[in-house]
């Protein structure tokens, strides 16, 4: 469920946005995205920090862009949630605390502590990457590109760095689980 809430809604926005217009696919993703966090509620499942934030900024952002009539609002959501991943990512590390990447995947993959220092130092440069690049699609290019950028760029860049972290963890796994 919890994917389907993660990627349901970006990708209704895009098939809404292309059939109807920004403003009913903006009301359409902030819809989905309460309507999972409910049901998640509901069936008693965990909602994790970045979900909530998730969930907060699509409502603020996505309902300033309906109130105020205003697309810039909605082409902004995605960079403030990319800076908040990468400050999830940065600050425990930063501030000696249990690092975020180690916390999700530490049950799992067994891997020496600098290895999980540049795995969560990657995941916030790459957050911080995709808040900077998102910003600039959304103020140099078209409406239309921006949010095909959204969907296939910022999907295909995730999918693509995710992969590239699955290769480093491949090699340094330690010998137990080999």
């Amino acid at each position: 469920m919890k994917l389907l809430a993660d990627w349901l809604p970006i990708v209704a926005f895009f098939v809404v946005y292309k059939t109807v217009d920004l403003y009913w696919a903006t009301a359409v993703a902030i819809g989905l995205s309460v309507l999972f966090i409910a049901l998640m509620r509901i069936k008693g499942q965990a909602i994790d920090r970045m979900q909530w934030i998730s969930l907060a900024l699509i409502v603020v952002f996505g309902g300033a862009t309906l109130v105020l009539h205003d697309e810039q609002f909605i082409k902004l959501k995605p960079t403030i949630l990319y800076g908040a991943f990468c400050l999830v990512f940065l600050l425990p590390q930063l501030l000696g605390k249990a690092l975020v990447i180690e916390k999700m995947l530490g049950q799992k993959v067994e891997l020496p502590g600098s290895v999980w220092q540049r795995l969560n130092t990657a995941w916030a440069i790459f957050f911080a990457g995709m808040a900077v690049l998102n910003w600039w699609v959304a103020q140099a290019f078209s409406t239309d590109t921006w949010v095909n950028f959204k969907l296939f760029g910022g999907i295909g860049l995730t999918l693509a760095f995710v992969l590239a972290q699955g290769v480093y963890m491949s090699r340094h796994v330690k010998e137990t689980q080999q």
